[in-house]
């Protein structure tokens, strides 16, 4: 199968063997990451991104690679996370199909991809190898640590296995457990892809892909990715023109439907269906309860940070805000001077990937106060 990975992306060797937290190792792994911004004299000024399921390590242009990146909006000179001031860091996540070693990759123990071969791939697992990254660059603490949406599970992991490791925390559109609701579309999207004839117990070639089940676990993401309010808003009860239509009589006929099959149909061949499979798991997974007798407010409350500022959409059902605001309350439990806020973005969990004036300024003014 094809990786997908943006020129210019740096590659960090895991240490060999790589333990992961369930069992299963890694030999010869590696992730991968991109750079932004100069480290300074004492390297106090480093930002690290660990991000959501699907992006790559090109959050933004670079001198590596000037194309636009994912977050291009929010990383830059002058912008959010101002990159004339921050040395940031940006980490694919283990297990991902974009330079990191994944389900995709070949096993060197083989000489053939790893497929279901993979550990069984935790959160946890992500963020020691992000922090494997960071001290591969020299840096022992970090001026803050950024996550969004799974990368907010991975980030409160890195702080909780890694104390010490950050003076700061920006948690966007995360939380510290997985909820019912979100467990029941993820595991929905991933019998999509595991019913899809093609899926094959996860043997699958370019020639024969399991694009279908592929299409409908996208969809199922991009409709809790967004907000009623958006859908109400953009595409109302407006129907297709005549020559837009489907032939089959039960086929598409409205302008959201078309809408939902387009991202459906860009997305499929550029994520791998097994590495999809094992980040959606992982976070069903993720709990930091598990860390403190079964108390999440308690397992929070173990991290040691100064700041911290957790932010979401009020319009989120994927990540709904009451997870930003037990994170701000638990880190408070802890001892740190953490922040939430809501905000009123109509565009729902993909409002940090989009709504740059909301998000931007709640995110600029945490940092200039650093």
């Amino acid at each position: 199968m094809t990786e997908f990975i943006p020129p210019g992306t740096r590659y960090h060797a895991l240490p060999s063997p790589f333990a992961f937290k369930r069992g299963g190792e890694l030999l010869g792994g590696h992730v991968a990451f991109e750079t932004w911004g100069t480290l300074n004299a004492d390297a106090s000024n480093a930002v690290l991104i660990v991000t959501g399921l699907s992006p790559d390590a090109h959050a933004a242009a670079n001198d590596a690679n000037p194309a636009p990146g994912w977050w291009e909006g929010m990383l830059g000179p002058g912008k959010a996370i101002d990159t004339d001031r921050w040395f940031v860091v940006c980490v694919n996540s283990l297990g991902s199909c974009k330079g990191s070693t994944g389900p995709a990759t070949v096993n060197p123990a083989t000489g053939e991809l790893y497929r279901l071969q993979f550990p069984e791939l935790s959160i946890e697992d992500g963020a020691r190898a992000a922090v494997d990254v960071v001290r591969a660059l020299g840096i022992t603490r970090l001026a803050c640590v950024i996550g969004n949406s799974m990368g907010g599970m991975t980030a409160l992991a890195v702080l909780l296995l890694h104390p010490g490791i950050a003076r700061s925390h920006v948690n966007i559109s995360g939380s510290a457990q997985a909820l019912p609701f979100s467990i029941a579309i993820r595991s929905l999207q991933r019998e999509a892809i595991r019913l899809d004839p093609q899926w094959n117990g996860g043997r699958y070639s370019d020639e024969h892909y399991p694009e279908s089940g592929m299409r409908m676990a996208r969809k199922l993401g991009v409709i809790t990715y967004r907000s009623a309010l958006e859908w109400d808003g953009r595409f109302g009860r407006v129907r297709l023109d005549s020559d837009q239509t489907d032939d089959d009589p039960f086929g598409l006929e409205f302008q959201v439907e078309s809408y939902l099959e387009g991202h459906a149909r860009r997305f499929v061949r550029f994520f791998d269906p097994n590495c999809y499979l094992y980040l959606s798991r992982s976070m069903d997974w993720f709990d930091l309860a598990e860390y403190a007798d079964g108390d999440v407010m308690a397992g929070l409350a173990t991290i040691k940070v100064e700041k911290a500022l957790a932010i979401g959409a009020n319009t989120d059902i994927l990540f709904p805000v009451q997870q930003q605001q037990q994170i701000a309350d638990g880190l408070r439990a802890g001892g740190a001077d953490a922040q939430f806020i809501g905000l009123d973005s109509p565009q729902g969990h993909d409002a940090f990937l989009v709504d740059f004036e909301r998000f931007g300024p709640a995110v600029r003014t945490f940092l200039d106060a650093l």
